[in-house]
């Protein structure tokens, strides 16, 4: 058995707050919301059987631990414990995030020895956009649950205000994120998420724009061709999939983290793809197309 840590999967999901206002006020099970959580009825059983020790999530900050004051581009959570964000009407009724500091030191030092200019953030709160994909991933949490079931490293990514980080970069993320893991001497079993998307524009003349079809063929590429897709110029994003498609590029960093794109000299053969386990879409959900995908690597 190894002693070093490996990514066990890789899972892919839609962070829209109304999903979280939903499931906080009890109306999962209303028409407009059944069919959407019950895409996620596969997700849960899932989780429950390959529950990992520790969780990469990728998302993006609403404007709540960051302003315009201040914009990282890539930024770490290093610390012990994350408080929902106050997002105008309250904190979420869910539980604190802890982190795994030792993990998160590793990975901010394996990582910024491969390039990337990361910054560390030893205190935040966590908004809807990390909080939603562990709602429907673990479910609701008993009232008074100390913490969610396992510990959780942010990485937050700047797709709100332009410049945003290409697909190329976040792809070569993951990758750095995979050999970071890889190198962590101990025997964890690691889950990376990309969150975000899919199609959606919040404002404009084309505000409500969903695009099914787009959609549906980014998730095959993203599976099949993820170097070719990470070539993906953010005007595509823009033009097909609506202002707020560009938070797809977050999905590249966990597919970077995967196996498959792991450049290993001397293979006969490349890596096996990975296995999808599960696929879900479903429009509309507060005027966006919610996009999910389970990968496990072989």
């Amino acid at each position: 058995m190894s002693t070093h840590a490996r990514i066990t999967a890789s899972v892919y999901t839609s962070h829209v707050p109304a999903i979280g206002v939903a499931m906080d006020q009890g109306r999962t099970q209303d028409p407009y919301w059944q069919p959407l959580f019950a895409g996620y009825e596969a997700s849960r059983r899932w989780m429950d059987a390959h529950r990992p020790d520790a969780i990469v999530l990728v998302y993006n900050d609403h404007a709540n631990a960051f302003s315009l004051d201040m914009i990282p581009t890539f930024a770490l959570g290093t610390a012990e414990r994350y408080e929902p964000a106050d997002e105008g009407w309250g904190p979420r009724a869910v539980p604190p995030v802890l982190g795994h500091g030792e993990l998160a030191a590793h990975l901010a030092q394996s990582v910024i020895q491969q390039d990337f200019d990361l910054t560390l953030v030893n205190r935040m709160t966590v908004d809807h956009g990390l909080t939603v994909p562990l709602s429907l991933m673990f479910g609701e949490q008993p009232a008074g649950a100390p913490h969610w079931p396992v510990p959780v490293i942010p990485l937050a990514v700047n797709v709100v205000q332009y410049p945003v980080p290409s697909g190329r970069r976040c792809l070569q993320l993951g990758q750095a994120i995979r050999r970071a893991v890889e190198s962590f001497d101990a025997p964890l079993k690691v889950q990376v998420w990309g969150t975000g998307g899919m199609s959606h524009q919040l404002q404009g003349p084309r505000a409500g724009l969903i695009n099914q079809t787009w959609d549906q063929a980014w998730m095959d590429r993203l599976i099949a061709d993820p170097r070719g897709l990470s070539e993906m110029p953010h005007l595509e994003y823009v033009r097909e999939a609506g202002s707020e498609g560009i938070e797809l590029v977050m999905w590249l960093i966990a597919r970077g983290a995967m196996s498959d794109l792991a450049d290993l000299p001397g293979l006969d053969a490349p890596p096996r793809a990975p296995r999808v386990a599960h696929r879900f879409y479903h429009v509309p959900a507060s005027n966006t197309a919610v996009g999910h995908l389970i990968l496990e690597n072989p």
